[in-house]
């Protein structure tokens, strides 16, 4: 669809290299990482109910 191949990859590699510097790349690919992780951990729990919200009580005045 998009026709992204190795030529197109490296330009993008390379662009992102300049901007971020050779410093920041393994920040960035951790940062990256984990949230791919806790996006499909989050994916794949089922939605908790939290029963122990206290009720609210009416008082008589």
């Amino acid at each position: 669809m998009f026709g992204i191949g190795m030529p197109e990859l490296l330009v993008i590699l390379v662009i992102i290299l300049i901007i971020f510097g050779a410093g920041k790349l393994p920040e960035i690919g951790g940062a990256i990482g984990k949230g791919i992780k806790n996006f499909k951990k989050a994916t794949n729990e089922p939605e908790e109910i939290d029963v122990t919200s206290p009720s609210k009580k009416i008082e008589p005045k």
